[in-house]
């Protein structure tokens, strides 16, 4: 049973980091610049992500589900109030949408499929791996464990150098029309 929680945690953390891509996809392929919940929604996910992550790496520990719970609620009422922005008649959509939802609807669904998918691993998970020490911990953090890690933190640092270029050390504008950092560049 433990194996296939090392799994989940390792699919967790995969599956966070390729919706970060797609979002990036979409970021630059379709020129979609992400509004300031969509940034606070990229960071949640970051969270949850870095949550799995710690369970890979230092074992499963409650403390580390709950980062990832607490994330997952922070990311569900940020993409929450923009689905309820956006759902007025006549206030229009942000975005395009990907497979007929946009990606704030998109990512309401996946908080709660995060907080629902940690609640299914911490109950097949049994108890903490109090007894196992951090040398045995580090010998299993290989292969897709190890993988999921670094491609996350790839894609967070990748993510937290967007946000710079598009917000520049100052408050995002609400409807961003353009890179701040390109007002400095010739």
């Amino acid at each position: 049973m433990a194996s296939l929680v090392r799994l989940g945690n390792a699919v967790g953390a995969m599956g966070i980091a390729i919706v970060l891509l797609v979002a990036f996809g979409m970021q630059f392929v379709l020129q979609e610049l992400p509004c300031p919940l969509c940034l606070l929604q990229r960071v949640a996910l970051v969270l949850c992500g870095f949550g799995f992550l710690l369970n890979l790496r230092f074992g499963v520990q409650p403390l580390h589900y709950g980062l990832t719970i607490l994330a997952a609620l922070y990311g569900a009422a940020a993409a929450g109030r923009q689905v309820l922005l956006h759902i007025v008649p006549g206030t229009g959509a942000y975005g395009s949408a990907l497979l007929g939802l946009h990606l704030y609807t998109w990512s309401l669904i996946l908080f709660v499929a995060v907080i629902a998918g940690v609640a299914v691993l911490m109950i097949m998970g049994g108890r903490p791996d109090h007894d196992r020490s951090d040398h045995q911990t580090a010998l299993r953090f290989r292969g897709l464990s190890r993988f999921a890690a670094w491609l996350l933190i790839a894609v967070t640092l990748a993510d937290a150098l967007n946000s710079f270029v598009l917000c520049g050390p100052v408050d995002c504008a609400p409807d961003p029309t353009g890179y701040w950092i390109a007002k400095y560049l010739p």
